[in-house]
């Protein structure tokens, strides 16, 4: 016959069991629908919080601004208060912070890898397919004061990736993929003519040759004596590319790690030897790819389409003084491709999530504000602010946005053509790009993929040799580093087994939880054996 502490404890042990079953797909967890309001009360104020980021960009400050005054308008019983940051670590960071107290801003503009992390908390972000289909108050509701947009005119590749464990936690906001801005005038004073589709062939060959110096000991091709021909901005994004265009592994759907394999190390040999050469660095190490190439400094410099008004010698915005600028002609193009055939480019961009709070109808508001993000008035503003896309065909389609488009180089503020060229550039490319898995954990991935392309870059710097042996540490160092040792997968160079046959996360804190019951069981056992023999002597 069990006692009633064994009772309790065999209790324990079973909802913690329950528990664990729970937190599958790495600690995110599928939610239920949201209860929407079969009405809004519009007799009742509201107040809801907005977080959302810009870059000191004035422009997208009043755009928000404007925005919020608009619906505010639209719905003067809802107050939106603006909180702006610098970028979306510090939004994520101080999200985080607020799940457990419960505190968390009602709309919040952040990234899907982020929303992920934040599902593991009880009953944070609101998943939307329920609001999407509303017939009132859905996506192209009748009950909606505004022209809201219906959800089949959402690009479905951009709606795609805001979806987690087969739902929807967030819509997309603005896109952008990212690009090569070249400096073409240089790559033709090397003999080289640019290809219609770039490859990376190309662009090593064309680095490498850029490297040869005159007698003065300065580089030919700039007759300067700084010159990194080929810099990368975002080494993650550099990493998840290659890997996608050469059909290798990076992550399932369900978070099995797949990036430590034999075709990334193939990649970071060849990232190693251009390195080595002093043809190839990145952002971390260097600087902004924008400021080497407005120097003359940099002949392929990658970065995002929404970068795009920093690219060039006569960009809007600029980072070096006037006297250090150089003219030159800028071509736009897709990124380096394996196949050009079958071109793979990276869709990116921020997302809007909203966050559940205890009164459904306070919900409801914050899903009227989000949806108002997607009108056309605001997407089209913002889209032409930088390098961005609408994310909607209902935007992308307006006669306002596709003047827009048309005006390329009439100007270089509005209608820069640079920053024109690279929305193009995404709006013919849609079909061509892919998301990466989204679960919790995934944010990591990504951080540890560009960490390895960096700490290989500054091997080759540091007159390291990167050969097998060296990557298989670097392997097992990155994934310990940001724990994916804890999220599945391998890490060996050839990608088999576990990590020094470490458990998942979800194993070690069940069998860390059974060993508190069993020690909570023995101290229960040990007081009633206490009290047993002190009842005992006062008997005698």
């Amino acid at each position: 016959m069990r006692t009633g502490a064994g009772r309790r404890g065999a209790a324990l042990a079973l909802a913690l069991l329950a528990a664990a079953a729970l937190t599958g797909c790495h600690g995110a967890r599928a939610r239920q629908a949201f209860e929407i309001s079969e009405e809004f009360d519009t007799s009742r104020e509201y107040e809801i919080t907005f977080w959302a980021k810009n870059d000191t960009n004035k422009t997208q400050t009043q755009i928000y601004e404007t925005a919020i005054s608009d619906f505010q308008e639209l719905y003067p019983n809802i107050t939106v208060n603006l909180r702006l940051y610098t970028d979306y670590g510090k939004i994520y960071n101080d999200v985080i912070t607020n799940l457990s107290t419960d505190t968390t801003p009602n709309v919040c503009i952040t990234y899907p890898d982020h929303i992920a992390t934040y599902l593991t908390g009880e009953s944070s972000v609101v998943p939307l397919d329920g609001l999407f289909a509303d017939e009132k108050y859905g996506l192209g509701g009748s009950q909606v004061r505004f022209d809201s947009p219906a959800q089949g005119e959402i690009i479905p590749q951009f709606l795609e990736e805001c979806a987690i464990l087969g739902q929807h936690y967030a819509i997309p906001y603005m896109r952008s993929t990212e690009a090569c801005y070249i400096n073409k005038t240089y790559v033709e004073k090397l003999g080289y003519t640019l290809p219609d589709e770039l490859t990376w062939d190309f662009v090593w060959e064309v680095s490498e040759a850029a490297l040869a110096r005159d007698e003065a000991g300065n580089f030919a091709v700039n007759g300067q004596n700084v010159l990194i021909p080929f810099i990368y901005k975002s080494t993650d994004n550099m990493m998840i590319q290659m890997l996608r265009q050469m059909g290798a592994d990076y992550s399932t759907e369900d978070g099995q790690i797949g990036l430590f394999n034999d075709t990334t190390a193939q990649i970071l040999k060849t990232v190693a030897a251009h390195a080595q050469s002093g043809a190839f660095s990145t952002f971390k190490i260097s600087s902004y790819p924008a400021n080497f190439l407005n120097a003359g400094q940099c002949i392929f410099a990658i970065d995002s389409t929404a970068g795009a008004t920093w690219m060039g010698s006569r960009a809007p915005l600029v980072d070096i003084s006037p006297d250090k600028l150089v003219d030159f002609e800028t071509a736009v193009m897709p990124i380096p491709q394996f196949d050009p055939e079958h071109p793979r480019m990276i869709s990116q961009g921020p997302s809007v999530c909203i966050f559940n709070k205890p009164d459904p109808q306070e919900v409801l508001a914050s899903w009227l504000f989000a949806q108002y993000l997607l009108t056309d008035q605001v997407q089209i503003a913002y889209a032409q602010t930088e390098g961005y896309v609408p994310v909607t065909s209902k935007a992308q389609q307006n006669p306002e946005y596709q003047d827009y488009l048309s005006r390329g180089g009439e100007d270089d503020g509005l209608h820069y053509d640079v920053k024109i060229k690279a929305s193009r550039l995404l709006l013919e490319h849609v079909g061509d790009t892919f998301v990466t898995p989204v679960f919790n954990g995934s944010a990591s991935l990504r951080d540890a993929a560009g960490q390895l392309v960096e700490d290989v870059t500054k091997a080759e710097r540091r007159k390291q040799r990167v050969d097998d042996a060296f990557l298989e540490k670097l392997y097992q160092d990155t994934a310990s580093l940001y724990r994916l040792d804890q999220l599945g997968g391998g890490a060996g160079p050839s990608g088999g087994g576990a990590i020094s046959g470490e458990l998942p996360l979800a194993s070690k804190a069940l069998l860390g939880s059974l060993a508190v019951i069993w020690l909570l069981m023995g101290l229960l056992a040990g007081r009633r054996e206490l009290l047993r023999r002190q009842k005992k002597g006062e008997n005698r």
